[in-house]
């Protein structure tokens, strides 16, 4: 081979390289790095799009409806605990009010305490007599003691007021003491003082006559020291209806 064959080999070599492309070629796009680098990209952002529209965003929405059935179902929780908490808060004002209720009832008289009053009458009158008496001590005594009704009347007048009217019935004794005024005013606080609750009402006094003893020798002694008064007045005791009592009042036809 000649020089200039190898010349024409080598200028015919390069034709061929030049001919040849460097980099793929696809309908007629030649895919250079750059090239190849953007359609990456926009297949990452496909990917990332279709990843976030049919993996994430069902995902979020369905841990949103969770987060809001739970604040749901605290609130309901919540809710609960409030009407327990306002049960247990109603429960304890009944039984304060059932408390009170009792106490309350406790300042009124009843069958039993109206059964024993006169001998707490007694007792009050006597207190004062305790020790031993001369001719011119003058006595406490009970000298009437007469109750105004055979039975408790349904208080329906408004004379306690309107307030109480067909809630209360009141049993009515006439009684009558004789006394010094200190005895006399010992009496009255000491029925104050009495578990029941009573109201005394015609309060009257009036000066006793003077006490005389005819001794042995017919001489006539005439009672000295403080003098004796007799008071008369009408204690009523006030009694609770009971339902059964209430609802006949409420019956009644009125007078």
């Amino acid at each position: 081979m000649t020089v200039s064959d190898d010349l024409n080999f080598a200028e015919q070599s390069g034709e061929f390289d030049s001919a040849t492309p460097a980099y793929p070629v696809v309908f007629g796009i030649s895919f250079t790095p750059q090239i190849i680098g953007i359609l990456v990209a926009v297949f990452g952002l496909a990917a990332a799009a279709y990843i976030l529209f049919n993996l994430v965003m069902p995902a979020w929405e369905n841990y949103q409806q969770q987060q809001a059935k739970s604040a749901e179902l605290q609130g309901q929780i919540q809710h609960k605990i409030a009407s327990l908490k306002q049960i247990e808060k109603v429960k304890d004002e009944l039984a304060q009010a059932k408390q009170q209720k009792i106490q309350v009832l406790g300042l009124f008289a009843n069958e039993k305490s109206l059964d024993t009053l006169l001998l707490d009458m007694n007792r009050l009158v006597q207190s004062g007599n305790a020790q031993k008496i001369s001719f011119n001590t003058v006595s406490a005594k009970l000298k009437k003691f007469v109750p105004a009704s055979q039975k408790p009347e349904p208080i329906t007048d408004g004379t306690l007021g309107t307030q109480v009217d067909g809630k209360l019935k009141r049993s009515s004794i006439n009684i009558e003491i004789s006394g010094t005024y200190e005895q006399t005013q010992s009496i009255i606080r000491n029925i104050e003082r009495l578990q029941p609750l009573l109201i005394v009402k015609d309060y009257q006094s009036t000066l006793a006559p003077a006490e005389t003893k005819t001794l042995s020798d017919k001489t006539v002694v005439v009672r000295s020291g403080p003098a004796s008064i007799n008071t008369s007045f009408q204690l009523q005791a006030l009694i609770p209806l009971t339902p059964e009592e209430i609802a006949a009042v409420k019956t009644a036809p009125k007078k």
